[in-house]
């Protein structure tokens, strides 16, 4: 399984430079689709993975989520909130043993993510970072 990671993505709290990088790296088509308040940058990779970036207009990834056959690198994807993620989840993990959907409800980190083999969904956000006026239900 470890041979199906993703690859680098650009991390939530950093910037959106790594896209092309991450294009390139996942052989992978990147579409940007912009509102007034963010750019959602979508990289569709032929293994079906799919990961949106949502940067913000100063250019923060105030968010990303995806969907696919398995699930990405978390720790390239959430960068410097990795450690909280890791230790939040097994503690949510240690209250409920069994496979279950993961929800972490924190104040600086805010995870859901579900799935079973070949269709795993998720997404990350900081609740800090999103845009004034942007509705976290936005990120998907």
């Amino acid at each position: 399984m470890l041979g199906f990671c993703l690859p680098a993505m650009a991390a939530l709290g950093g910037d959106a430079s790594s896209v092309e990088t991450d294009r390139a790296k996942m052989k992978a088509e990147v579409s940007v689709t912009q509102s007034d308040a963010y750019a959602v940058h979508e990289i569709k990779a032929p293994t079906r993975m799919v990961v949106r970036e949502y940067v913000s207009g100063d250019g923060r990834v105030f968010g990303v989520a995806w969907q696919g056959p398995f699930m990405p690198d978390m720790k390239q994807i959430l960068g410097t909130y990795f450690q909280q993620y890791s230790a939040a989840a097994r503690e949510v993990r240690a209250g409920r043993p069994g496979r279950r959907p993961l929800d972490i409800q924190q104040p600086g980190l805010v995870v859901e993510s579900s799935g079973h083999m070949h269709s795993y969904s998720g997404r990350a956000y900081d609740p800090g970072l999103v845009p004034s006026g942007v509705m976290p239900d936005a990120i998907r």
